[in-house]
């Protein structure tokens, strides 16, 4: 095949994964009349039209849906394969695009991967903290870190830290004028900081377990976050009972800033896992993360 035809299929899966033709162009690096002559050449030779075009928006025909499906991935085929002629080099080199939440990155991610990227400065690492679960085939990531309790099971999932705890907390100001909570249903009667989830919109609901009982707990409070580092200031502005994972609270239960409890309904599952697709063939950066990750 020519190659202005591959570069024509290639401005056409751009777009498709974008859905925007100002983003696709900067993704590849090309003006928007270059982009729209491409595809109108496209669909020409094939006598059919891949996308439908709006002053706003751009969406995929039925016969450019079937397009995307049937040809997307071998594009990423084929970039997988060129980086992983990095391997022939001296040095390891490539890109790896890793989606994750903001204490994972903390937590696991930087203090692993710090000594990797000095050790090999032509490895780039690419992070997306974000609070929703992304699709990282559609959005075109190596890998995601999920807790190992929800992670689709048509994806390799390896334990990259240590199980984890939930904790609730909140501060001495706040216990001064409320009872301590001695069982999960007490919280009903609680000022509480809710976490709004951002892939669905709803709000976390408070999950317990003690002697195999499982409780939930739907709370209510005066104030409602979408990022963690927020409900750990408004905890510690006494504004209600915080519940995170423990890494965001212990450093303030320790220093007594924050008053923990229900300490004991709180048991340790399964901690974060680095996630990536079963038929993608790791590139050689890809493998040195993964190698420094599953360290102890």
């Amino acid at each position: 095949m020519a190659r202005n035809n591959l570069n024509d299929l290639q401005a056409f899966i751009m777009i498709a994964r974008e859905g925007s033709f100002t983003r696709a162009a900067s993704a590849l690096g090309v003006t928007q009349s270059a982009l729209s002559q491409a595809i109108k050449t496209l669909e020409e030779r094939l006598g059919i039209r891949l996308l439908t075009r709006t002053t706003r928006s751009v969406s995929l025909t039925e016969a450019g849906e079937h397009l995307f499906a049937s040809i997307g991935h071998r594009f990423d085929e084929i970039e997988a394969e060129l980086d992983a002629l990095s391997a022939l080099r001296d040095k390891p080199a490539g890109q790896v695009r890793i989606t994750t939440g903001e204490n994972a990155m903390r937590s696991v991610l930087l203090p692993k991967l710090m000594p990797l990227m000095h050790q090999y400065p032509d490895v780039r690492i690419e992070f997306d903290v974000s609070y929703g679960f992304r699709d990282i085939v559609a959005d075109r990531f190596d890998a995601g870190v999920r807790l190992g309790t929800s992670i689709d099971k048509d994806m390799i999932a390896v334990p990259i830290g240590p199980p984890i705890r939930m904790a609730a907390a909140a501060s001495a100001a706040y216990f001064e004028k409320h009872p301590i909570p001695q069982v999960p249903g007490d919280l009903t009667s609680h000022r509480c900081i809710n976490l709004r989830l951002p892939t669905h919109g709803g709000l976390y609901v408070w999950n317990f377990e003690k002697d195999g009982k499982e409780v939930n707990v739907r709370v209510d409070g005066q104030v409602t976050f979408n990022t963690t580092p927020h409900i750990v200031d408004a905890a510690l502005d006494g504004l209600g009972i915080a519940y995170l994972l423990e890494d965001d609270l212990l450093p303030h239960i320790e220093s007594s800033k924050l008053i923990r409890i229900l300490e004991d309904w709180c048991p340790p599952f399964p901690g974060y896992h680095l996630y990536y697709p079963s038929r993608r063939q790791p590139t050689p950066a890809f493998t040195l993360v993964l190698d420094a990750l599953k360290r102890k």
